[in-house]
């Protein structure tokens, strides 16, 4: 499949292939919705953490004795509903992570870009060059593309070029670069709009084209 290849300035300068196993499925809205509730559980730290009622401070002696007062039994002033008592089944440190097969993870990242294709949502550019840090020049791409939305620039590799782009969007609150090896579901759905270079794209094909036909099989 193809789609309209533009250069830094905006201008369309032709087409450029596209893997159709990659970005032309029909996205499978089940496995990318587990994608996303797997990142943000596994985003949680997890370290809250509360004391019971054997853990706080307080005699154990029995406050008052149990007949004959007329009041309520009492146990003990550590009892969770005495003030500075214990909590009662509160939270303690634990794993919130979850887990995905591999090819599953693929698939979801598949259906995400096959939907921002579909949805128009995908500026394919030659290539992304900025000689120093400067946030007006990243504006300026962003005006030359017509690009007004939170903007998710993906870069194909860390080198010197992808420091000065990140250094140059970190001013830009609805503006966020990422590796093409470290795209996600959630990232995806979140920007309005994905920019891909061609470099970048050769990445994302070269991992997620890896398998795809067994993991189109089982997705059928």
């Amino acid at each position: 499949m193809e789609a309209t290849l533009y250069n830094q300035a905006g201008e369309q300068i032709g087409s450029i292939e596209l893997n159709e196993a990659i970005f032309g499925i029909e996205p499978n809205i089940p496995v990318m919705h587990q994608y996303v509730l797997m990142q943000q559980a596994n985003a949680r730290q997890g370290t809250q953490s509360t004391r019971g009622r054997g853990e706080v401070r307080g005699s154990t002696r029995k406050i008052y004795r149990q007949k004959g007062t007329g009041r309520a039994r009492q146990g003990s002033v550590r009892a969770p509903h005495r003030i500075g008592g214990g909590i009662a089944h509160g939270p303690h440190p634990r794993s919130y992570r979850l887990q995905m097969p591999k090819k599953m993870r693929r698939l979801a990242v598949r259906s995400a870009l096959s939907a921002k294709l579909a949805a128009a949502q995908i500026r394919v550019i030659d290539s992304l060059a900025i000689e120093k840090p400067r946030t007006k020049d990243i504006v300026k791409f962003l005006s030359d593309h017509t690009l007004s939305g939170k903007t998710l620039i993906v870069i194909a590799s860390k080198n010197e070029q992808t420091g000065v782009i990140q250094r140059s969007t970190n001013n830009l609150p609805n503006v966020k670069t990422l590796l093409a090896s470290y795209l996600n579901v959630r990232d995806l759905l979140t920007y309005d709009t994905v920019v891909l270079p061609k470099a970048a794209i050769e990445v994302i094909e070269s991992y997620l084209g890896a398998g795809t036909a067994s993991a189109q099989s089982e997705e059928e």
